[in-house]
């Protein structure tokens, strides 16, 4: 992976990522260089104001266009404002007065960005435990009745991200996207306060019966699958385990362990403060006890019975290779894994240093949700 701050990944990673959602609207290349040459890589702080700085001007040009009537522009310029305060949110500590209102900002700038789409996606609330997650409907222009694919991000994540990349390759090929956020992410952490959970099936089940209920006039209600991405691995992963309605499964970063995950780093490490937010934990001990149920051991991977794609990196060094390894050799459904080999480009977490080797997984999830 390229390092634009030479030896340190973390802020090097997300200098990548935005980089990469640049090819679907998420960015802007000469914007995001221009965020990254004012962060100290050793001061979290300027990390926080680069990208929060770059998505308020941003922002502020979006409302240009849109008082104008320039709605192109201004759907073009409001996603890549909310992807630059997305940016910012993500490292503010969960004392920082600006955390929830730069959340908030960036939310409001996706939704005012998709009043102005082609296909104007659906926002779906699916009732959950007395409250409910959150996410988008979003529906390949010319398609009538479409196969849909349920989607769970990362760690705390954001429903409004998977729309970068993930709804492209996906809505291209004949596929709806349904974007949620799952307990322990987006809008369901932040406003509605629900949790992660190491028994993920249950959401996942939850958002499956809505589509069958809700979803008839819109998608192919028999042609259903699950996905996930980084910590999604994990969570697509269990829900397929314990749902077998659902039609295909795509594991984008596979997590066998996310116990072993964080039993490998410390209460220092960058993402550590966040595991503990969404675990509702004060303590890191609190978090790596919750984490233990967090498997696909015991007999967990075997009930997978849908066919499934295993997508991951030879270099990734948030998930080890090991994890997509290791799932492979319990499964025992029908399946298909693709390592990108350690040095090449795409090598790292969710090819974040070049998505194209993602196609083959596309290309597979398409030919199975549409037989």
């Amino acid at each position: 992976m390229w390092h634009f701050f030479p030896g340190k990944y973390m802020p090097s990673y997300q200098v990548n990522r935005a980089l990469s959602q640049a090819h679907y609207g998420g960015g802007e290349f000469a914007e995001i260089l221009e965020a990254a040459g004012n962060i100290d890589p050793d001061n979290r702080e300027t990390f926080n104001i680069a990208w929060l700085n770059k998505g308020n001007e941003v922002y502020g040009w979006a409302e240009d266009y849109e008082n104008k009537n320039a709605f192109v522009s201004a759907r073009r310029t409001y996603l890549r404002a909310f992807n630059y305060l997305r940016t910012a949110e993500f490292f503010m500590n969960l004392q920082d007065d600006r955390k929830i209102p730069t959340y908030l900002k960036a939310r409001e700038a996706f939704i005012k960005a998709t009043k102005y789409f082609e296909e104007k996606p659906i926002q779906v609330e699916v009732p959950f435990e007395g409250s409910f997650l959150p996410g988008y409907l979003f529906k390949p222009k010319g398609v009538k009745n479409p196969p849909v694919m349920v989607m769970f991000g990362g760690l705390d994540s954001l429903a409004e991200e998977l729309y970068f990349g993930i709804g492209d390759h996906l809505m291209e090929r004949g596929v709806a996207l349904l974007a949620m956020d799952g307990p322990g992410q987006g809008a369901a952490l932040r406003l509605n306060h629900i949790h992660s959970r190491h028994d993920y099936n249950v959401a996942g089940t939850a958002v499956l019966d809505w589509v069958l209920e809700n979803l008839k006039d819109e998608v192919d209600t028999t042609s259903v699958g699950i996905a996930g991405v980084s910590m999604g691995g994990y969570m697509a992963a269990r829900c397929a385990a314990f749902e077998p309605r659902f039609k295909v499964c795509m594991i984008y970063g596979a997590v066998w362990s996310y116990y072993s995950v964080w039993a490998g780093r410390n209460e220092k490490h960058p993402l550590a403060e966040i595991v503990q937010h969404i675990m509702d934990e004060d303590t890191y001990e609190g978090v790596l006890k919750k984490l233990e149920g967090f498997t696909l051991e015991n007999g967990v991977a075997e009930k997978i019975s849908m066919p499934t794609f295993i997508m991951h990196g030879g270099g990734d060094k948030q998930n080890f290779v090991e994890h997509a390894i290791t799932l492979e050799k319990h499964l025992t459904c029908e399946h298909k894994m693709k390592i990108v080999p350690e040095g090449e480009s795409g090598s790292q977490h969710c090819q974040v240093d070049n998505m194209m080797p993602t196609l083959d997984m596309y290309d597979w999830i398409a030919e199975k949700i549409h037989a």
